[in-house]
């Protein structure tokens, strides 16, 4: 196997190029599913409390971040799905990286916009429950709880892994 085939000789697997791809994209696959499961639940959820009785009594900042956080899960839900309409309209074309780089790039967006759901909707639930203050604390707690574990965390962990080739980053 040359050299251009290889996909990374000095990664400790012997695969080509293709078999990487295909690797990577089952291993986006995985997380994608979380992903989509999560969104559209979390989608599903926030559709039915504009029906709900209660719904009318909500503020007026209350329905504003209501449907901020519904349309963030909306676009999250879009967002996770993505992949896998262009694993459709790509299909049999030989275009696996340009499905993992679209579907990396897309797995970060939904994670990114999932993220500040869940916090608008934390801060929603408190809004109601504590009203403005309580709702400002939430978010902020549940923005630092997501940056922490989303960002900072993953980022330190990859400052003291090894990276390719066994050497530290």
């Amino acid at each position: 196997m040359s050299d251009a085939e290889h996909a990374d000789a000095h990664d400790g697997r012997n695969e080509t190029v293709a078999e990487q791809l295909d690797r990577n994209w089952t291993a986006l696959l995985q997380e994608l599913r979380v992903l989509q499961t999560g969104t559209q639940l979390l989608t599903g959820f926030l559709l039915t409390v504009a029906f709900q009785p209660t719904f009318r009594g909500l503020a007026g900042w209350q329905v504003a971040l209501y449907l901020a956080v519904v349309s963030l899960a909306v676009v999250s839900t879009v967002v996770a799905l993505m992949p896998v309409a262009l694993h459709r309209a790509l299909f049999r074309r030989r275009a696996m990286a340009e499905l993992v780089r679209w579907g990396d790039r897309m797995l970060r967006l939904g994670m990114a916009s999932t993220g500040i759901a869940i916090v608008g909707v934390l801060a929603l639930v408190f809004g109601v429950a504590a009203g403005l203050a309580g709702a400002l604390v939430a978010g902020v707690l549940g923005a630092l709880l997501v940056g922490v574990l989303w960002l900072a965390l993953p980022a330190g962990v990859r400052r003291h892994e090894p990276g390719p080739g066994g050497t530290s980053v």
